[in-house]
């Protein structure tokens, strides 16, 4: 169960928004050159709604501004650069990075209070596509 305090001014029986960066099932290393994110509701420690949707595309400081719109409290990623970080920081949104592993895996550990971040997984930079001219990620798997 996700517990009071974790998420910065969300209270415990509001409706969790958190975006996943996503690839193919999992989290995805790298926020902006993701796919696409997982956005899932969460409400009273239940998944009340579970989504993917495409990401918009990386242009600087514009995927903060679109998750912001969409109401997302907490972001789970792989990793991101300082400008995102700061951009989310800026707008009172929590983020957890070093998280690898598939998304239900991910969204397992949210609900039973487990899942703890850690250092990027990514280097600015790194990511394929989505929004830059590059097909492959240049960190090593």
């Amino acid at each position: 169960m996700l517990m009071p305090g974790s998420f910065p001014g969300v209270e415990e029986e509001s409706i969790m928004k958190i975006a996943i960066s996503t690839d193919e099932g999992s989290v995805s290393a790298h926020f902006g050159r993701c796919p696409s994110f997982t956005i899932v509701d969460i409400n009273d420690g239940k998944v009340i709604s579970k989504e993917e949707i495409n990401n918009p595309g990386h242009q600087p400081g514009y995927i903060p501004e679109f998750l912001s719109k969409m109401g997302v409290n907490s972001i789970v990623a792989g990793g991101m650069g300082m400008r995102a970080l700061e951009l989310f920081k800026s707008s009172n949104i929590k983020t957890i990075m070093g998280i690898s592993g598939s998304i239900d895996d991910v969204v397992s550990q949210l609900l039973s209070g487990a899942l703890e971040g850690g250092a990027s997984t990514c280097n600015p930079g790194d990511g394929k596509g989505y929004g830059v001219d590059k097909t492959v990620c240049e960190h090593e798997d």
